[in-house]
């Protein structure tokens, strides 16, 4: 793992190198970059792929006290980052985190050339579907968020609905869940850092002013549903690809929200395609 040092603290990443296009994989609450292992792995030599590791949870550093971690507050983090690296014309892609809104929003989108969102919170759906109103309501209480993932040591309670159930249609391997989860049950700073988070979403007018902003995102955009998603509705996904001026709607079946776990021989394809449609 590299790391670079932003105005939030230390952010880790996995940069694959190479001098082809650059495609820039984030992932959502509670997880790290291995959510996107098995994508990087298809999409192969020809791509440099660059997975940073998000301040949602799981991440092994704590930002510094203070830090603003809110939806906008991360979405900045990601604009910080890409700047950091020097990137430019990035193919950004999201799955479950719903930053993009944000990014475009408030003007910081211009290292990126080409959009790709899969299955995740847009509009007003912060925190997302029954899963996330329930970490909201553990996160408002004290200590509630070291209840929650203490509870998820349980392997049987990770498929609940209210927990991980709902997010992948596969069981996540337990292996890569508790590595997942490691930091949020080790560490009170990693802890205060998901709290931010959660607690730090906007009134939903602003939330849907924010969406209503990716009208102005005019560069190529691909958006991949899953078609039997629980947590982010498929109207969503639709809707989406209507607003962006060059959106484009792809829809995955046989899977949850987590499409690179439960699909990711069909996002390796359409994100290959969409690269050389657009690259």
């Amino acid at each position: 793992m590299d790391d670079v040092t932003l105005s939030a603290g230390v952010i880790e990443y996995r940069d694959t190198g190479g001098d082809g296009p650059v495609v820039v994989l984030l992932h959502g609450v509670a997880m790290n970059g291995s959510l996107w292992d098995e994508v990087v792995a298809g999409l192969g030599d020809g791509v440099r792929c660059i997975v940073p590791t998000l301040p949602l949870g799981g991440h092994r550093r704590p930002m510094d006290a203070g830090a603003d971690l809110s939806v906008l507050g991360v979405a900045r983090l990601v604009a910080e980052f890409l700047e950091a690296l020097r990137l430019e014309d990035v193919t950004l892609v999201m799955n479950d985190w719903g930053g993009a809104q944000a990014l475009v929003a408030d003007g910081r989108a211009d290292r990126i050339g080409r959009l790709v969102i899969t299955s995740c919170e847009a509009f007003d759906n912060y925190p997302p579907g029954l899963p996330g109103r329930n970490l909201a309501a553990f996160a408002r209480l004290p200590g509630g968020i070291r209840a929650a993932f203490s509870l998820l040591r349980l392997k049987p309670a990770r498929r609940l609905p209210m927990t991980w159930g709902w997010m992948s249609k596969r069981p996540v391997p337990h292996a890569t869940m508790d590595d997942w989860f490691r930091p949020l049950l080790s560490s009170p700073e990693i802890r205060r850092d998901l709290r931010a988070y959660v607690l730090g979403v906007p009134e939903k007018a602003e939330l849907l002013r924010w969406a209503e902003q990716l009208r102005t995102f005019d560069r190529p955009a691909l958006v991949v549903w899953a078609t039997e998603d629980r947590v982010m509705p498929l109207d969503h996904g639709r809707r989406l690809a209507d607003i962006l001026p060059q959106g484009r709607l792809v829809e995955v079946a046989d899977s949850y929200t987590l499409l690179p776990q439960d699909r990711p021989d069909a996002l390796v394809e359409h994100l290959r395609a969409f690269l050389a449609e657009t690259g």
